[in-house]
């Protein structure tokens, strides 16, 4: 799980072949700040908890969070972090989640994935959300190896849908990544609709999804990164790449490989990174080393961190409102928060946040409703939930 070559050592046998390509990566610039520590606050502290989400589940106006432990979903309740167990059931153990009303009736639903064998489900909220059952239902239990969910509009029917791996080799689905179209009816619906996007051309136990328009042509395209390593199949993973949305979405969708032999390959999310109009990357090493982004349309790839360790998260978002986009890390071998300032044109400055802290899971919420973006750490290693309090934002 994590096998950590550095990947900036020219002399190794592996790096050799790259040389080429890592004469414009050492050249890229780097900088890093003098650490300037956010407030921190705990959430929970106890049991290992690989992700977590913020949203207002109480209809109070306050940002809560939902994160999943030892087979419990639970729901904490701002501001004091009152516990409610939503789900408890030994064999759901998730790994990543996501929220968003799925019924269409004003309130937020959760959705929990969990790896191997693989399973979809999503937790209902209901009216009385803090006494009364939150109902469960399974979207899908056929991929296997999901370690990634994340919610779109895939096929622009104006409805969210869901993009999850099916990673691990073995299954009916090996090596591969779907979209899951959201019903028009989820109360009834048995199972959600399977598109396969990758089919059998994700090898290599892929992580985390992207999701923008690429290209420009109007349609959601998909990123994702495999971190490879010794617990993939031999010569597979270690790679980004992007694929191409066709017009029909449930046709086969075209795969486009960015750079492969990047060890540890976890995280790959677009963002028009040097405001130029055309959209580019930023990627992480989680189960290696760097955080780098890849500039449109060559893809020349760019180092805006080159040695943090296993920084197994990414969020991308304009973390100080000054209409750049940003992004953020917690690296899990460092035990860093890192957050990573764009001046606008691609030249990133590396400020170190929060240290003696790990992480599987990083999302940009308004933890404090005061209008900027904190980060949500679900602590894996660290056994906690946590969020960081951003003091950048002066109105």
């Amino acid at each position: 799980m994590r096998d950590l070559p550095p990947v900036l050592i020219c002399w190794s046998a592996r790096m050799i072949t790259l040389c080429g390509m890592l004469v414009l990566i050492v050249a890229a610039p780097f900088a890093a700040a003098a650490e300037v520590l956010w407030e921190k606050h705990v959430v929970y502290s106890g049991l290992v908890n690989s992700t977590a989400v913020g949203g207002d589940f109480t209809g109070d106006g306050l940002p809560d969070v939902i994160s999943n432990s030892g087979g419990r979903t639970r729901l904490f309740v701002a501001p004091e972090w009152r516990e409610i167990v939503l789900d408890d059931h030994p064999e759901h153990d998730f790994i990543h989640s996501e929220v968003f009303d799925i019924d269409g009736d004003g309130r937020l639903d959760y959705v929990g994935a969990r790896y191997s064998p693989g399973l979809l489900v999503w937790l209902r909220q209901p009216e009385a959300p803090l006494t009364e059952p939150w109902p469960l239902f399974i979207i899908d239990d056929t991929i296997n190896g999901i370690h990634g969910v994340l919610r779109g509009d895939v096929d622009g029917d104006g409805r969210l849908d869901l993009i999850a791996n099916s990673a691990q080799p073995v299954g009916p689905i090996p090596n591969s990544a779907v979209w899951l179209r959201g019903p028009a009816a989820p109360l009834a619906a048995d199972r959600w609709e399977r598109n396969v996007f990758a089919d059998r051309d994700a090898p290599g136990l892929s992580h985390y999804f992207g999701f923008g328009d690429v290209n420009s042509d109007g349609r959601p395209d998909i990123s994702l990164a495999a971190k490879g390593g010794p617990s993939a199949e031999p010569q597979t993973g270690e790679w980004f790449a992007w694929w191409e949305a066709p017009t029909d979405r449930r046709k086969p969708w075209t795969k486009h490989l960015l750079a492969d032999r990047q060890d540890g390959a976890t995280c790959i999310m677009p963002a028009d990174v040097n405001g130029d109009g055309q959209m580019d990357f930023i990627a992480t090493r989680g189960h290696g080393r760097g955080v780098i982004w890849f500039e449109a349309p060559a893809w020349n790839i760019h180092v805006m961190h080159p040695t943090l360790k296993e920084p197994h998260c990414l969020t991308v978002a304009d973390l100080n409102a000054d209409g750049h986009v940003d992004a953020a890390t917690c690296a899990y071998g460092d035990k860093q928060a890192v957050w990573f300032e764009n001046d606008g044109s691609g030249n990133f400055t590396a400020h170190v946040i929060g240290v003696d802290q790990a992480a599987y899971d990083i999302r940009s919420v308004d933890m404090d409703n005061d209008r900027d973006l904190d980060l949500l750490i679900g602590g894996q290693a660290s056994a906690n939930v946590v969020w960081y309090e951003n003091p950048l934002r002066q109105d």
